[in-house]
């Protein structure tokens, strides 16, 4: 065994066998795991043992500095208390998810006369019935459509019985709602309507059909045949809802499915929900570092995890794989948290497992589409990068790209824009305009050399003082211009200058995107396809994109200025007060006398100048 220290080795000898929780710690003292165990001696010490130890714990082990326990009388008291202190310290080698939202609901209070549906975000104990939870709040207002489309509910926020009866609205005229409020509808026959709307929810439409067919019947045996077609039309909605949700052989009553897969370095964890013997939706889970654990904790970790946020709590969970004894643990915790039966299974045979299998299925399928949403993430942006480098006649990868464009109106408030990507990404945080000084007219020449004079500037003068996290502290890999051979050697000449030996830089020339090297006699030409071209395309329309922004800006508050500067007495900071008072040249020209007045810094002549500037007589009328 190891040498851990004196103290460490102490504390290890003197481990106790007892249920608990343990908390591993580095060099700063800060927590980087919490685990339990049904015996904490044998647990903790299987750490520190010159075994085999998967990529992730032996990651872990390396920096382990101290750990402490804390002891339970039970193990479900110590499935408890390590959810709780993953969820307070949210250690780094822990299963934590990211994603704290919790999913909605569809909420039906039958205490009202006249419920309607409700989305809400969490179950509460107060006696309404819920429906879901559903994957994100579109699939609720869908299936909220899809109810109205068969069931006349309201959808108002009225206070219901109204004390006066009102004139209803257009939804009652096409047969969308019943009218309650405009006293057109009983409670009874409401609460007939909405007991449809339950077992609809419930996933029960057979019955639905069933009550709809036979009035359309009576409707068609009445010869009223509108309406006839209509409940004809509903029929064909609820047939249809039918046909896009997958039906199961299972019971009826709630499941969660739950299985894993793995591929070594990552594991992506999938959840199915069945209500009503109908399988209603899912979610998938990334578990960064967790693609070489023991599959049966990974879940087990993430149950405690998912179910301690989660608003409904299943009558049964189906998992792929749990360890020895946690489906025990896990049961009676989760009976405990919902207050009524629940069961946890791994199934081994029959209906079940294929319904675990289903979910496994569905894992691995979500993980082979987010690595290979990785694999093109990283082709277009760390791949495509290194390869421009390449192409360039660079030796080493082009961390920090830099990508400058000019922009002005016939030679007017000339601007230049800086974008910035690191690792082929934009970093929106380093990006900088340049007000140009120097230059009048349309020169883009001096005015790009003027730019990258004062950037280099800047980075000089911040690592003269010392300043590490400076705006300009971080110099280029790579710098693009927007042009041709001109102006880049305007700009490289511009480094050269201030003292700076140039990066890697190149110009493209936007009629064909040439890409231009410094005294090259000849463009390169990439085809347009490459994820290279692509990448230096998006620099320099995002460089052109941010100064244009910034141009259009300057060009708005200079039309504003250069309008309020041509009313007599109406200087600089009378032309700033006003616009603090108002906003827009819009709110001065419809401001009476006495709001101007109010203005600080106005006065009666200033006020007049202004009333007759925006073509208003001096007592304010048009």
């Amino acid at each position: 065994m190891k040498n851990w220290g004196e103290k460490l080795e102490e504390k290890i000898r003197k481990l106790p066998d007892s249920p608990g929780c343990y908390l591993m710690k580095d060099r700063e003292g800060t927590i980087i795991y919490v685990g339990k165990a049904v015996n904490l001696k044998n647990r903790v010490r299987s750490y520190f043992r010159d075994t085999a130890h998967t990529p992730k714990v032996a990651a872990m082990i390396a920096h382990i500095d101290d750990f402490e326990i804390l002891l339970c009388e039970t193990n479900l008291e110590a499935l408890i208390l390590e959810c709780n202190l993953i969820k307070r310290h949210r250690p780094y080698y822990n299963i934590l998810l990211k994603d704290d939202k919790n999913y909605p609901y569809l909420k039906v209070d039958l205490r009202q006369p006249f419920p309607r549906l409700e989305l809400c975000r969490r179950m509460e104990r107060d006696g309404a019935r819920y429906f879901g939870p559903y994957i994100g709040a579109n699939a609720v207002r869908q299936v909220i459509e899809a109810v109205r489309d068969v069931f006349p509910l309201r959808s108002c926020r009225q206070a219901l019985p109204a004390k006066t009866e009102k004139r209803p609205c257009v939804n009652y005229d096409i047969g969308r709602c019943m009218a309650p409020c405009a006293g057109k509808c009983t409670e009874e026959a409401y609460r007939e309507m909405m007991n449809g709307v339950i077992s609809f929810l419930s996933g029960d439409y057979e019955s639905v059909l069933r009550k709809l067919k036979a009035d359309m019947n009576e409707a068609a045996a009445a010869m009223r045949y509108e309406k006839a077609a209509r409940i004809r039309d509903k029929i064909r909605d609820v047939e249809g809802l039918m046909e896009r949700q997958i039906a199961t052989r299972t019971d009826r009553s709630e499941q969660d499915l739950i299985a894993l897969a793995q591929d070594g370095l990552d594991a992506m964890i999938q959840i199915l929900y069945i209500r009503g013997g109908r399988i209603i939706g899912g979610d998938h889970f990334a578990l960064p570092r967790e693609g070489g654990e023991n599959p049966g904790e990974v879940i087990a970790s993430f149950m405690t995890q998912y179910y301690e946020a989660a608003g409904l709590i299943p009558r049964n969970v189906l998992c792929q794989e749990l360890p020895e004894g946690a489906a025990e643990q896990l049961e009676a915790w989760l009976r405990e948290k919902k207050g009524a039966a629940v069961t946890v299974a791994t199934p081994r045979r029959g209906e079940k497992l294929e319904l675990v299998l289903l979910a496994a299925k569905n894992a691995r399928d979500a993980l082979d589409k987010r690595n290979a949403r990785r694999t093109i993430r990283e082709e277009r942006t760390t791949g495509a990068a290194e390869n421009l480098g390449r192409i360039l006649g660079m030796d080493r990868f082009p961390r920090r790209i830099e990508g400058y464009d000019i922009s002005n109106t016939q030679g007017e408030q000339s601007v230049a824009a800086m974008v910035v990507f690191i690792d082929g990404v934009p970093a929106k945080k380093e990006y900088r305009h340049f007000r140009i000084k120097t230059v009048e007219g349309a020169n883009d020449f001096a005015s790009l050399y003027e730019t990258l004079s004062r950037r280099y500037a800047h980075a000089a003068r911040e690592e003269q003082e010392g300043n590490a996290e400076g705006k300009f502290t971080d110099l280029p890999d790579l710098i693009l211009i927007d042009g041709g051979p001109q102006q880049l050697r305007f700009a490289r000449q511009a480094i050269l200058d201030q003292g700076a030996e140039p990066p890697a830089m190149f110009g493209l020339a936007e009629k064909h995107e040439e890409i231009w090297l410094p005294d090259a006699e000849e463009p390169i030409l990439l085809d347009h396809r490459t994820p290279e071209l692509q990448l230096v395309q998006r620099i320099r329309d995002e460089a052109h994109r941010f100064g244009i922004i910034h141009h259009r800006t300057l060009r708005g508050k200079a039309s504003i200025h250069s309008q309020l500067e041509d009313i007599p007495g109406i200087g600089p900071a009378r032309r700033k007060e006003l616009l603090k008072a108002f906003g827009s040249l819009k709110a001065i020209r419809q401001a009476g006398r006495e709001e101007l007045l109010r203005v600080r810094g106005m006065n009666g002549p200033a006020a007049d100048a202004v009333l007759k500037w925006s073509g208003q007589t001096e007592s304010g009328a048009k």
